[in-house]
């Protein structure tokens, strides 16, 4: 019996270590907690592989967190030998850490950029019951009461939603120095506190956000941060433009693979999500999703990497954020 019962034990944790490798499909790597935008990302592309067009086996989605993508980035780029079997999700969140050295000695050329699957754009949230109910009323409350508005922020100091929050205090006229927030990591964390009315405001994404509606987190939002009015949920939210303040945050939204994987592996992970890309049901889980389907890859994509990581370092000069050095540790 006892025989038998280590047998069953053996047999049930190689089930569990290959769950948690991924099948041979491969896995995405989400380099935050649930619940956020890298989450939603791994998520999105499981079910552009799983559509019924497609023979590659399920995905599996697995969680890194670590100084907000420094740790997943650092061990994609070291790992031995490269695993041409792992995707790793990226925004232009992780562009905006490129471009202030958050993940250390890496730079845009220190990964495989895979693919971008659809164009996000930033959103001003508070909480269901909050006294705000557009965007002018809380950037008027920002102004005459900086210290009584906190943010939360899925990042630190210089990240994207602190960057999203500092273009709003500065509209309102509030130096980005005087502004209230507390860091989380990663944009799920930062709307569960919104919800439970732990921050003030929350300066996150659309399909995170609505997301975390969909989940019963209970938020609204006074505005979207993109050109024109956003389709689907986001149908009703005015942008900040259409409220006088001209601030528009998009975010790329994408995959990543290790630099030392072969461009065999590369050419099919790129086919497979291409073929995928094209389907009507990938456009109409991206638009449910609060995105723009947004396929880019090859030369196109390491150019607009290349483009926004030098925009974002731009802005965090003009923040006074001087670039970071030293150790990639979360």
């Amino acid at each position: 019996m006892k025989l038998l019962f280590k047998s069953l034990c053996s047999v049930l944790m190689m089930v569990c270590a290959a769950a948690l490798a991924g099948p041979e499909g491969g896995r995405c790597i989400a380099p935050a907690k649930a619940g956020g935008g890298f989450d939603l990302t791994c998520q999105l592309a499981r079910d552009m592989l799983a559509q019924p067009h497609n023979s590659r086996p399920p995905l599996a989605v697995v969680y890194q967190p670590g100084g907000i993508g420094a740790l997943a980035f650092k061990n994609t780029v070291t790992q031995q030998p490269p695993d041409g079997k792992t995707v790793v999700a990226f925004s232009s969140g992780s562009l905006l850490n490129l471009a202030q050295n958050r993940f250390g000695p890496y730079n845009t050329r220190s990964v495989r950029w895979l693919a971008a699957v659809g164009m996000d754009y930033g959103v001003v949230a508070v909480p269901r019951e909050s006294p705000y109910k557009n965007l002018p009323q809380l950037l008027e409350a920002l102004r005459d009461k900086p210290g009584s508005i906190v943010f939360g922020a899925g990042g630190s100091i210089g990240s994207q939603d602190w960057m999203k929050a500092a273009l709003l205090a500065r509209a309102a006229g509030v130096g980005h120095k005087v502004m209230r927030f507390v860091a989380f990591e990663g944009g799920g964390e930062a709307l569960s506190a919104l919800g439970d009315n732990h921050v003030q405001v929350l300066a996150g994404d659309a399909a995170e956000v609505g997301r975390q509606v969909e989940q019963g987190v209970a938020v609204r939002v006074l505005a979207v941060l993109s050109e024109k009015r956003l389709g689907g949920r986001w149908a009703h939210v005015p942008t900040a433009r259409e409220q006088g303040f001209d601030i528009v945050w998009p975010i790329l939204r994408g995959l990543y693979m290790a630099p030392g994987v072969s461009d065999r592996e590369f050419k099919e992970w790129t086919d497979a999500l291409a073929k995928a890309a094209g389907q009507p049901a990938t456009a109409r889980a991206l638009t449910k999703a609060g995105m723009n389907p947004t396929w880019i890859t090859g030369r196109a994509l390491d150019q607009l990497v290349d483009q926004q990581v030098e925009n974002y370092r731009k802005l965090a000069a003009d923040f006074g954020l001087a670039p970071r050095t030293g150790s990639l540790q979360p």
